[in-house]
This record gives C-alpha cells, structure tokens and sequence, in this order.
C-alpha cells in the first residue's frame, strides 16, 4: 500500500494549528512542513546578525525581528519564518493577532544543507512577489560567504557577495553595514562544517 497522503489545510486551519503548538512550521500549497531546530552556528550567526542591525537601527524607524516572526507571502500563500526580518515604516500585519509580517524590507536566511536550495531558489522566488521587499540576504555557516540580493527600479536583483572577514556588506535600503569578522563572531566554521545542518 502506497504511503497516505497528506491532509490538505486550508491557510486559516494551518494558522489555528501553529498558534496553538509550541514548535513552528511553515506552510505552502496546503501542505505544513515541519522546522528543524538550528545547529549552534546556525544559532550563533542569527543572534549576531539580529545584534549587529539591532545596535545600528536603533534611531531609525525600522524594526529588527528574530526567526519566531512569522512572514505571509500573500500572492504565493507562503508562510514562514525567515531567520531575521527587518521592517521600516508602519508593520502591516495578516490579521489582529499581528504575529504575521505582510511587509518586510530585508529578509536573512542562514543557509543549511538540508534548505540550501530552497532558500536560494524557490523560497526567493517566493519572496520576489512581495512588494514591500528591497534586499535579501544568504549567509552560509559552512564557509565565510554572504550573498546580498538588492531589488532595482527595474524589478531586477543585484547581487554582490563577500568571503573576506574584514569585507563589509553595506545594505543600502536600511542604511547598515554587516562586517563579515562580525557575522561569524565566535562561529567555528570548521565544526560547522561537520555538522548535519
């Protein structure tokens, strides 16, 4: 006998689900996928980021979020958790419970090898249809590596990267800058190397 079929929610059915369940999992297409914890560098990279942005964004009217805010992609049906979003202006949220992001300004992921390819492929395929979205940024924990996406008037991305760790990243539509020796503070790439994630 074939394997069962997953059940098909609705967006409304998987929101009333999450809310309630100590563990976060994202959803698409109706189908909810279940999110793995981070290894520690993973862990390590997030916190630095959300630091860095955090300390340089504190007089600016844009706000630093962590992987526990939920993002809705609302002309795909994605939801998910992006490792760190930033927002400026006004938030706009899905509904009253306001736990689900409708505009961020910069997306970061730390890419695993298990969601590597659909970070860099699909899911920011996903991201592109979000108007509010003005830079995405992929940071590996296998190697010093960032690759910066920037939106152009003309809805093309420009990218640049960097693997130096006295190399910059300056996000223009924040106006901040990432020091690579800071995102990869205390990481230890070689272990990390190693690891599952």
């Amino acid at each position: 006998m074939g394997a069962q079929p997953k059940p098909y929610l609705t967006p409304d059915e998987y929101l009333d689900r999450e809310r309630r369940r100590d563990y976060r999992s994202e959803y698409y297409a109706g189908q909810v996928f279940a999110l793995a914890g981070g290894s520690r560098s993973h862990n390590l990279i997030v916190t630095n980021v959300i630091a860095e942005l955090r300390n340089q964004l504190r007089r600016h009217p844009c706000r630093v979020y962590p992987n526990d805010m939920r993002v809705k992609v609302p002309q795909t049906g994605l939801y998910t958790y992006p490792d760190v979003v930033v927002t400026c202006g006004q938030d706009t949220f899905d509904d009253q419970q306001q736990d689900t992001l409708l505009n961020p300004t910069l997306i970061v992921e730390v890419l695993s090898k298990s969601t590597e390819n659909f970070d860099r492929g699909r899911k920011f395929k996903l991201y592109r249809t979000l108007d509010s979205l003005a830079e995405y940024i992929l940071i590996s924990q296998h190697a010093h590596h960032i690759e910066h996406y920037v939106r152009q008037p003309d809805q093309q991305w420009l990218l640049s990267e960097a693997d130096d760790l006295q190399a910059t990243i300056h996000l223009p539509v924040i106006d901040c800058t990432l020091l690579l020796a800071d995102v990869y503070e205390k990481v230890d790439i070689e272990a990390a190397s190693e690891d599952s994630d």
